[in-house]
Formats: structure tokens, C-alpha cells, sequence
């Protein structure tokens, strides 16, 4: 085998280890939904269980006889966006003050929205989002060129040393999370200019090429990533600026040479099926020298969608014995909170 089909199989490894989790790890002992406004929106994990066990008044920990490990919910009092953000964020900064998580020493004040299909439950700082399992959605720049001499490049950035995470790892040329209050474009335009100093003139170049999607376990939680991915070809004499301090080094490489630094350690693990992804939809990895390629190009699309079926599982399972769902304080462990009426959807502004 070349080290290139060396690499490829080490992806394909990688992969099958994070699809094997994704396969089974619902059905683990550890791991239980996480509702909010009786939907699923995460997984929790039982370290995070066992500190949530802390706050009855904010999580309602119930057994359920349809699921070997019982479910989380956030109180079901609360019934609104802005009250459920308040009291969550509550409990990430008592959890953050006592040092119960290390995910938690990344907090940036900057928060991810939960949102069930397209309805936005609460809003949620973005260092916590692994604790939670909720899906999180970023946005990736490929930058490349197509040089008269080594043929396929592309630039790759170095993260600063002082970023809260994965700190002077080499990543795509520009990525970056979607923070409430952003659409996918906005977002995309917006990190170009402040990491990579991209002008109005080029970027209007973003050319959509869909997204990929992975699950990822680390010491930190869980990582049920979507990337919405674009690419951008950019001139031979473009060479990228950072203006916002989180880059410290860029560098162009031929595209033989970016497969073999994608799976050094030095690589931002999380980025690798985003450089994965553009090189086979440019011909460099193909069927033909890929071994692996049909297995590889399923893994970097993985349905996480799947992760969070309790509700229809439920209900179809229920269907099936002719009974009705379970009331929300059915061997519930929250305490009584006074409920609201509810409220028909929430302010715009907090993310409507």
C-alpha cells in the first residue's frame, strides 16, 4: 500500500470506530436521551448524569419502561425560550465555577441554538454543547488553487496557540460555528473576512458543496457535527491574512501533501472528513484508488438525525401496546416549579 492508502485506511478505521458508537451507543447503559419541550434534542452521557442529579429543579430524571436507561428532560415547566435558557445556563456556570467538566474551561461566552427540526428551543453556551449531545452546526472554507506547477493545492491554517480548543492545530483555511443569530452565508462571509482576510470581490466566489456530518466521542463529550461546506478557488497570488488573532500560520500545500498532514496528531481531528470530503468530489481520491471509497464516502454523511428518534420510537412502541404516553411526572425526580401558561413562540430576538 502507498501512505496515502495508508491514511485512507487509518480515515476508514476512525470512521467505522465513530459509526460503531453512533450504531450502538444509544442502547449503552450510559447513555440516555436528552428532552426539551418533549422533543429530543441531545445524549447524555453518565458523567454528566451524575452531576445533573445535582439540580431536580432544573432536569427531570425519569425511569421509562420503554428504555433500558430512563431519559433527562429539562423541567417541562418551563415552557418558553428565554426560561429555559436562563435556568440551563444557570447550572453550566455552577458546573463551570466547581471545574466539574474540562469541556467547560473552553467556555467564550459565545452559544449554539437547540432547536428541534426548525424550531429553536433554547439557546445554549458552545462549550457545554458536548455535555449535552445536541447537534452542532459549523460552516467550512476550502480554499485552493489550482497551481501551473504542483497542480491541486490547498491552504490550510494553523490554529493559535491561545484558541480554547484545539489550540495550534492545523485546520481547514476557514471555519467557524453558527452562533445564534447568524444564517449559513452570513456566517461563511463573515469568518473569511476575520480569519483569512478574504476581499469582498473573491468571496463572493463561495461556491455551496453541501455538507458532511460525522460523530466524534472524546474526553470532552459528544460531538454530533454537521459542516455546511464550501469551496473557493482563489488566484495563484492570494496568500490569506488572519485579522481577528485565532490564526497563526497559513500554508499551501499540494494535495498529496495536505492527505499526509490531515492525519498527523497535528491535525484538528474534527476537520479531517471536511479535507476528506473535497478531495474526493475533486477526483484526488476516487473508487479506483480507493479500496475503501464507497465505505468512506457513507461515513463522512452519517444520518445523526437517527440519534434522536426516542419520541417516534416511543410513541410507535406504545402503538403497538395500545397505551398512551407517559405523563412528564411519572417517576420524575424535579422539584415542583410554579408553571406558566404557555406561550404561542418567543421574541425574534432570542431566536425565533
Amino acid at each position: 500500500m502507498s501512505s496515502t492508502e495508508v491514511k485512507l485506511s487509518r480515515l476508514l478505521g476512525l470512521a467505522q470506530k465513530f459509526n460503531n458508537f453512533y450504531l450502538t451507543g444509544f442502547h449503552k447503559d450510559d447513555i440516555r436521551p436528552f428532552l426539551v419541550g418533549g422533543q429530543q434534542v441531545g445524549l447524555i452521557k453518565a458523567d454528566v448524569y451524575k452531576q445533573l442529579l445535582k439540580f431536580p429543579e432544573v432536569f427531570c430524571i425519569r425511569d421509562c419502561q420503554y428504555t433500558k436507561q430512563g431519559l433527562v428532560e429539562l423541567n417541562p415547566a418551563f415552557r418558553d425560550y428565554n426560561e429555559r435558557t436562563v435556568h440551563l445556563d444557570e447550572v453550566l456556570r455552577n458546573l463551570r465555577s466547581d471545574g466539574s467538566f474540562s469541556a467547560l474551561k473552553g467556555w467564550r461566552d459565545e452559544c449554539f441554538e437547540v432547536k428541534f427540526e426548525h424550531k429553536a428551543l433554547l439557546k445554549m453556551e458552545r462549550a457545554a454543547t458536548p455535555l449535552f449531545g445536541v447537534r452542532k452546526y459549523g460552516v467550512d472554507i476550502n480554499g485552493y488553487v489550482r497551481h501551473p506547477q504542483h497542480g491541486l493545492c490547498i491552504w490550510l491554517q494553523q490554529r493559535s496557540n491561545t484558541k480554547e480548543t484545539w489550540p495550534g492545530k492545523w485546520d481547514n483555511m476557514v471555519g467557524g460555528g453558527l452562533s445564534v443569530g447568524f444564517g449559513i452565508m452570513e456566517t461563511a462571509v463573515k469568518e473569511a473576512a476575520e480569519e483569512a482576510s478574504i476581499p469582498k470581490d473573491l468571496v463572493k466566489n463561495l461556491v455551496s458543496a453541501g455538507c458532511v456530518s460525522f460523530f466524534f466521542e472524546s474526553d470532552q463529550g459528544l460531538f454530533p457535527n454537521t459542516e455546511y461546506v464550501f469551496d473557493l478557488e482563489l488566484p495563484v497570488d492570494f496568500v490569506p491574512q488572519n485579522a481577528d488573532g485565532e490564526v497563526q500560520a497559513f500554508e499551501l500545500l499540494p494535495a498529496n501533501e495536505c492527505v499526509e498532514r490531515v492525519f498527523t496528531p497535528d491535525f484538528k481531528t474534527t476537520s479531517a472528513p471536511v479535507v476528506i470530503d473535497f478531495l474526493i468530489r475533486h477526483g484526488y481520491i476516487t473508487a479506483e484508488n480507493e479500496i475503501n471509497f464507497t465505505e468512506i464516502v457513507e461515513l463522512l454523511h452519517v444520518p445523526l438525525q437517527s440519534l434522536y428518534t426516542y419520541k417516534t420510537r416511543l410513541e410507535q412502541k406504545l402503538q403497538q401496546h395500545q397505551s398512551t404516553l407517559p405523563k412528564d411526572d411519572n417517576n420524575c425526580n424535579c422539584d415542583s416549579v410554579p408553571k406558566r401558561p404557555l406561550e404561542n413562540g418567543h421574541n425574534k430576538k432570542d431566536g425565533a
